[in-house]
């Protein structure tokens, strides 16, 4: 059943729960299947997330034709999501796609223009009843080691109050120290920081870079308000793994025994995501 991520995301911050929003590699049907196979097992809302970079091979079109497909197989909420909007542009072709959730990414510029290019998405995305995402405090990025490249991301709390005065998204993710890629290390992440925004907003917030954190920090973090939990690295490598395991089973050579074998042993991976993010049974 597909829905936006507005009324999914309002009951998620009552409830005291998150609603997973996992990265589905473009349109890979094997990861978009898993998804929508747990979530309904787990009788969880979900959210099939999507970078442009990753439909640059199979098309924007074809992960969201695929999303609709698997999420219409289901009974339980399904959000289909642009993650990490870069421009304007990109939100609107999304939008045009039937994209159901949009994410305007404007975290590395100045905090008027960052509200100004939100507010531009949200008065156009609001006419079609799709909710907007946005981002304050940049993520910060990691290499193939782990290592921090940058480290400019944790938000001042007063700035993300003096944002908050220019714009208002449906959802809003704060850079805590939180970063995309696997963790190197013990990260740093600062939750006092969602505290003290909790104190003047009560709007759904977001946490990006999940994989490798710490499950006790994830279920604070969404004791204080998170809403939505991103999971990417986690997902897209398990499915490699997955694959690389298939292939050594007795597969005759059939591209679909490996993807059924993929698909299987990832839809439990999914399910154990749901548990985290405390969703299961909130459908």
């Amino acid at each position: 059943m597909i829905v936006t991520t507005k009324e999914m995301l309002k009951n998620a911050q009552k409830g005291h729960y998150a609603v997973p929003a996992i990265n589905t590699q473009g349109g890979n049907y094997d990861i978009i299947w898993a998804i929508c196979r747990a979530a309904e097992e787990m009788h969880s809302p979900a959210i099939l997330a999507h970078y442009t970079s990753t439909g640059a091979y199979s098309g924007d079109d074809w992960f969201v034709q695929v999303s609709k497909w698997c999420a219409n197989k289901v009974s339980v909420p399904i959000a289909i999501h642009l993650d990490h909007g870069d421009s304007f542009e990109t939100c609107m072709k999304a939008l045009k796609y039937g994209f159901t959730s949009l994410m305007i990414d404007g975290s590395t510029k100045p905090i008027e223009e960052n509200a100004r290019l939100t507010n531009e998405v949200i008065n156009t995305a609001r006419c079609f009843g799709v909710p907007v995402e946005a981002e304050i405090g940049e993520l910060l990025r990691l290499d193939n080691e782990g290592v921090q490249q940058e480290n400019k991301n944790t938000a001042d709390p007063q700035q993300v109050r003096q944002y908050l005065e220019l714009c208002q998204p449906d959802s809003l993710a704060i850079g805590i120290g939180n970063a995309h890629g696997y963790y190197k290390g013990e990260p740093d992440i600062k939750l006092e920081v969602l505290e003290e925004v909790r104190k003047f907003t009560d709007i759904p917030l977001v946490l990006h870079g999940c994989t490798g954190m710490k499950e006790e920090i994830i279920k604070k973090a969404i004791q204080l308000g998170v809403a939505k939990i991103n999971f990417g690295t986690e997902i897209r490598y398990k499915y490699v793994e997955h694959y690389e395991e298939a292939l050594k089973t007795n597969h005759q050579g059939h591209s679909w025994k490996l993807s059924q074998f993929a698909n299987n042993a990832l839809t439990e991976d999914v399910k154990k995501i749901i548990r985290l993010a405390g969703s299961e049974g909130k459908a």
